[in-house]
């Protein structure tokens, strides 16, 4: 089972090429602003890397969100498109249960609770709550203030990791249960696992109309590049 997986819900531009559950090749970069440029570079640079044709993937997954809206747009349009040339499925794997997968994947001692955090802005995050058996919070978005997640923290450690984490450290910092792992990183690794168990249960999005996970509405600004209107 040869499943190319792309990320691009956040800051972090991410391609995996995976197969049986092991990774054959990976690219990555935390340009900003760089995922319209640098994705299909990436999936040309690891079906090269591991000696694969495309036509040789058996299933396409995308990170479903939430995160950015761009970021979201250009990975499901690019994971559409493949699976509709390739006529393979499409699977789709939520960005913070990704994370979550990942951060227990790299610390298989590591038995307590994991809370992904996504920066929204200002001091909101879009966040959830995982232990190693599933879904401890459901995912929503949250305005960080003190005592918001006591009522988990003492129940036992949470590690709270991604780009949201850094900035509520402040004020969640203050309970010895909370701890952070700045140096976790976002990658397509992290859907690996969902996706097979995806692909093996049958699974599969709905090419046409599947739709990112976006849970706020998108709102337009003036553009601040010089030129557009």
């Amino acid at each position: 089972m040869t499943i190319l997986l792309l990320e691009t819900a956040t800051t972090i531009c991410s391609v995996v090429l995976s197969r049986d559950g092991e990774v054959l090749a990976q690219a990555g970069s935390a340009e900003p602003n760089a995922h319209s440029s640098k994705l299909s570079l990436f999936i040309d640079q690891v079906l090269c890397q591991a000696g694969c044709a495309i036509q040789d993937l058996d299933a396409v997954c995308v990170s479903s969100g939430p995160g950015s809206y761009t970021g979201l747009r250009i990975g499901v349009s690019s994971a559409k498109g493949l699976c509709y040339a390739l006529d393979i499925p499409l699977l789709a794997v939520p960005t913070l249960r990704s994370m979550a997968t990942l951060y227990f994947r790299q610390h298989p001692d590591y038995n307590g609770l994991v809370c992904p955090m996504i920066d929204a802005r200002r001091m909101e995050c879009y966040t959830a709550i995982y232990s190693r058996e599933g879904l401890v919070k459901e995912t929503s978005a949250d305005i960080i203030e003190p005592g918001i997640y006591d009522a988990y923290l003492q129940q036992g450690p949470i590690t709270f990791i991604g780009d949201g984490a850094a900035k509520t450290m402040d004020i969640l910092g203050g309970n010895a249960n909370a701890l952070f792992d700045n140096a976790f990183q976002i990658s397509a690794e992290g859907m690996l696992e969902p996706a097979m168990a995806l692909f093996e249960d049958g699974k599969f999005e709905d090419v046409a109309y599947f739709e990112p996970f976006y849970l706020k509405d998108f709102v337009a600004k003036k553009p601040t590049v010089k030129g557009l209107r």
